[in-house]
């Protein structure tokens, strides 16, 4: 039986070297193929601990952690996706942000990822934002590391109620497996009124 629940305060902050380990391996796989470093995961996640706003939800196998997933107001990564927003007419203060969801393979296909969401959005709503969104990285379908079994998630997406927002995507660096240098991608926002 897998237990998925918010994690605040202490219990926050004592799971985010384990959240820093499931980014690295979870986005190690397809499509985000990231060569990951610890130390500026550590680094990453401490804004999860600094924002009063912020929601941690954790899937867990009894003392292990298997799945987390993260969300903050938008504005408290303005400087990251205010250029991806400019040409819309949302306005970032009233957008709530689902930052990562990472869930160990064997774990999949057992409704945590709809968990997952169902308590990000529960907590946006109660601070009052009208709209909710995420990004996911865009590859190309001929991409020579994508597996033949790959099936994207726009159709889970698409049933909880999320939209492509046209025209916002944002643009990350980061290294991929088997290289040594970091370059952009370019990441699809989706949406949702709460």
């Amino acid at each position: 039986m897998i237990d998925v629940r918010v994690l605040t305060g202490d219990a926050l902050v004592a799971a985010l070297d384990d959240v820093a380990r499931l980014r690295i391996a979870v986005f190690y796989e397809w499509p985000y193929l990231y060569d990951g470093d610890f130390d500026y995961e550590r680094r990453y996640l401490q804004s999860y601990r600094d924002s009063a706003d912020a929601i941690l939800v954790g899937a867990f196998d009894g003392d292990r952690l298997v799945g987390a997933s993260t969300g903050t107001p938008m504005t408290d990564h303005a400087d990251d996706f205010a250029t991806a927003f400019s040409e819309t007419d949302y306005q970032l203060s009233e957008i709530f942000y689902c930052a990562e969801s990472v869930l160990l393979p064997d774990y999949r296909g057992h409704g945590i990822g709809h968990a997952f969401f169902d308590h990000r959005e529960a907590h946006a709503r109660a601070l009052g934002f009208k709209h909710i969104a995420f990004c996911g990285v865009m590859r190309p379908n001929d991409h020579p590391l994508r597996p033949a079994s790959y099936r994207p998630l726009d159709p889970f997406w698409r049933k909880r109620g999320y939209q492509k927002l046209d025209g916002a995507i944002a643009e990350f660096s980061w290294t991929d497996i088997g290289h040594d240098y970091q370059t952009k991608k370019p990441l699809q926002f989706w949406i949702k009124a709460l």
